[in-house]
């Protein structure tokens, strides 16, 4: 069986540096993982969503470096 770690909204926190208000609004325009249930008053997110969305966010930015930079490094 694979490995899943679920993140609680602490970690979120910790791993972005947005706040509840960021993350709930970027979660709703679908521009953020989507969080699971995990019980009645518990929610969560995919640890490797997470990671992958912040490994977007690197990728993004080595592109548009890129291209500012016309290519050169």
């Amino acid at each position: 069986m694979t490995d899943i770690t679920v993140l609680r909204k602490p970690a979120v926190r910790a791993k972005t540096g947005y706040s509840d208000q960021t993350i709930w609004r970027l979660e709703r325009a679908g521009k953020f993982p989507t969080r699971i249930q995990l019980g009645a008053n518990a929610v969560g997110w995919l640890g490797h969503e997470v990671d992958e969305w912040i490994e977007e966010k690197i990728e993004a930015r080595d592109r548009e470096a890129e291209r500012r930079d016309g290519g050169e490094t």
